[in-house]
């Protein structure tokens, strides 16, 4: 099936299951209202391109209206090849969403030097940030962390920071009303993976030099072994973070040394 044909036909059966997945997020914490402009931050990988699949067959079954517009960062020092931007400019055409990418540096001087998966991360947020900042109404950026990338963020926060945070389902930004949503937030890693096998989606990914040695790729494996204590694992831990018990929880007290207002998003 082409990707021009998915939005317009009835899904079968698991990508449906996939969309509602996303709704159930979407609907949960008020993500996307009537008449939104949503931005799609596209990495190229499976996650962001299965939400925006996801987020423009949505709009067939939500009496709803809302515009999507998708944007990738491809930096200069590790850049997606040619061929990969064309193909996935190529989907995005069939999906009649507009796709600009900006080409940029992945580590600015403002950096002096230092660099990692935290500081990429921001970067790029930075870089979006600053493209929304002209738009009218609410800006909503639209990342494809899910349900996994929420559970990794959830242990290492409280194995390296000591605290008890995530990245939230919807964050907001400085106080121009700027709010990062994430639409595959109750949807597992496993069935978004399905999703792009099965939709062919063009997947790119970048040489980068910490994609298989970051600390989130060393937690992936012990979530998915959480599986084995109880199959709903993933889902319980982050309905961890709305069900706090205060009754068992220590007094609160700061450790010398710890940075504990630090945390991973």
């Amino acid at each position: 099936m082409q990707w021009s044909e998915l939005a317009a036909t009835h899904p079968p059966p698991s990508l449906m299951r996939f969309l509602k997945r996303t709704g159930a997020g979407i609907n949960r914490y008020g993500m996307i209202r009537d008449g939104d402009r949503v931005l799609l931050s596209i990495s190229g990988g499976k996650d962001s391109l299965a939400m925006a699949l996801a987020l423009r067959m949505r709009i067939r079954f939500v009496p709803i209206t809302y515009h999507l517009e998708g944007v990738m960062i491809d930096w200069r020092e590790h850049p997606h090849t040619p061929a990969a931007v064309a193909e996935i400019r190529r989907f995005f055409d069939a999906l009649e969403i507009p796709f600009t990418v900006i080409t940029a540096d992945m580590k600015p001087a403002s950096f002096g030097g230092r660099f990692d998966c935290y500081r990429c991360g921001r970067n790029r947020r930075r870089i979006l940030f600053e493209y929304v900042r002209s738009w009218e109404g609410r800006p909503l950026i639209a990342t494809g962390h899910h349900l996994d990338d929420l559970v990794q963020t959830t242990l290492m926060n409280m194995a390296i920071h000591g605290t008890f945070a995530t990245m939230n389902p919807v964050q907001s930004f400085f106080r121009d009303g700027l709010r990062v949503i994430r639409p595959l937030c109750e949807v597992r890693e496993e069935m978004v993976r399905h999703v792009a096998q099965v939709c062919a989606l063009p997947v790119s990914t970048i040489d980068c030099p910490f994609r298989t040695v970051n600390i989130r790729s060393r937690v992936a494996p012990i979530v998915e072994s959480l599986s084995t204590l109880h199959p709903n694992a993933r889902e319980k831990v982050f309905a961890s973070l709305h069900n706090i018990n205060h009754e068992y929880l220590p007094p609160s007290c700061d450790h010398p040394g710890d940075d504990v207002n630090s945390k991973i998003t």
